[in-house]
């Protein structure tokens, strides 16, 4: 699981489907890659990290992720 990213999406009061459609894929799609079952492609880390206005390594890092089943 992308910790930092669902932190910061909560904080934010931002639903899976609102940073779906910032990158152009679904909601099913989005909560797949939140969740680590998939990888974000660099382009949609990079959207990510501008919309929240953070470096990548803040929110895309092995020290905040966590792969769950």
């Amino acid at each position: 699981m992308q910790i930092k990213l669902y932190e910061l999406r909560k904080k934010a009061g931002l639903k899976q489907e609102d940073l779906a459609k910032m990158l152009g894929i679904s909601q099913n799609s989005y909560g797949h890659k939140e969740r680590g079952d998939t990888d974000f492609k660099l382009s949609e880390m990079f959207k990510i990290a501008n919309f929240f206005n953070r470096k990548i390594g803040d929110i895309f890092s092995d020290s905040t992720s966590r792969k769950v089943k």
